[in-house]
This record gives C-alpha cells, structure tokens and sequence, in this order.
C-alpha cells in the first residue's frame, strides 16, 4: 500500500547516477512508493531513452517520459548540438565544460516537480552531485536549496528534493549502488558522452565513471556486459 507522504518521484535519465538513485528511493521509501520521469530533451543519444526505459523496467516502478524540445533548439552544448563534439579537457580552468546544458537540471526539476504535484509525491530524486569533475553550477547544493524553497512558495507545497549523491565520490556512489541493489541495472545505465555501446572509454564521463570503479574496488557490469576487460 502506497504512502502519500511517502511517494517519492525520481528523475531518471538512464545514467550511473540516477539509476543509483532511482534503487535509492526504493530501499527508503517503498517500491510502491515510488515512480520515475525522464525527459526527451532532444538528447543527441537516443540510447539514454532506451536506457533508462529498460531500467524503469528492471526496477518495476512506472516511468513517465515528457517532451522538452526549448534546449534542443537552443543548443550550443554537446550533448543536443551535432556540430559541438565533447571536450576531453576544459578549455579553461574556470571554464565549464560543453557538455554543460545551461538551466537543464532547473527545468529538469521544475517540470518534475510539477508532475510530482499533480500525483501527490511530496520527495523529489536526482542525481546531481556537487563533487562532479564537471563543477556545474546547476548541481550544486545551494541551487537545489533556492530551488526547493522557489517550489514550495510557487506551487505552494511541501515537496522536499532529495539529492544523496550531493557530496559523494564516485567511489562511494559505487558503493551505495552494491547497497542498494542496483549493480545489475547500472549494466544497462548509459554515461558516454560519445553515445557508444560499448563506452568509448575515453570520454570525460567514460573516464570518470572508470575511475569510481577502479577506487571502488569493483568490476563496472556495463563493461563486463560487453565482455571488454
């Protein structure tokens, strides 16, 4: 029996991250408890829907897909962009990388907190981590802090977001995913930034994702599904 104040909404876009914190929410708050969305962003790398499709499965919990086209004709970054090819490196120290989508996780947020609203979830999940490589302004603790307080004034709500990726390594992330019983999900999770199945394997997300298992200690089954040693 599902919990009103219990229902927990998870974003889900089909990566290490979210799929750790999609088995996050289910250990806390209940399998019934629980449901995800993903967003259709105009993502260059459709295979991040099929991802987090086949997880939501594996997971049994039901997942929504919305449709948000704004970034996609916005551009400029590549991860919607087919002219813009992934950085290895920053191009400047205190330059963000242009893997960075500007507002997405705001928008992101926004809309499923909106959903969140209109099925009664009052927890909001996401992936986001402030110890990312990446520094994104939009992952930081004190934009979802702001962000939850614009929520509740604007929508008049008690919804709480929840990110326990926050101040994790991506070791530790390896970790709460054997906890949780995610591992044999994140075999279907998709990072690359180049969309390859197998990874690339030397993208920034390939080599950072690579690296939490190495300081984890642990095999990645994504790269033991594609038997690559």
């Amino acid at each position: 029996m599902t919990n009103p104040q219990q229902k927990a909404l998870v974003v889900l876009s089909g990566g290490q991250d979210s799929t750790t914190c999609l088995y996050w929410a289910i250990e806390r708050f209940g399998h019934g408890n629980v449901s995800a969305v993903t967003f259709d962003y105009g993502q260059r790398h459709r295979v991040e829907l099929e991802s987090a499709r086949h997880i939501a499965a594996m997971a049994g919990v039901p997942q929504t897909v919305l449709p948000i086209d704004t970034f996609a004709a916005i551009g400029g970054n590549a991860l919607t962009d087919d002219a813009i090819v992934p950085e290895t490196e920053k191009a400047a120290p205190d330059a963000l990388p242009n893997t960075f989508v500007p507002g997405r996780n705001l928008v992101f947020l926004t809309f499923a907190a909106a959903l969140a609203y209109t099925r009664g979830c009052r927890h909001l999940v996401t992936g986001v981590a402030q110890t990312d490589y990446s520094g994104y302004p939009d992952c930081r603790e004190n934009t979802l802090k702001a962000l939850e307080l614009a929520l509740r004034l604007g929508m008049d709500s008690r919804i709480e977001l929840h990110a326990p990726l926050m101040y994790m390594t991506k070791a530790e992330t390896v970790h709460l995913a054997q906890q949780c019983g995610a591992m044999e999900a994140l075999a279907w999770s998709h990072t690359c930034y180049n969309g390859e199945q197998p990874p690339c394997g030397h993208c920034a997300s390939c080599l950072l994702r690579a690296q939490g298992f190495a300081e984890a200690g642990v095999a990645d089954p994504l790269v033991e599904r594609f038997g690559r040693n």
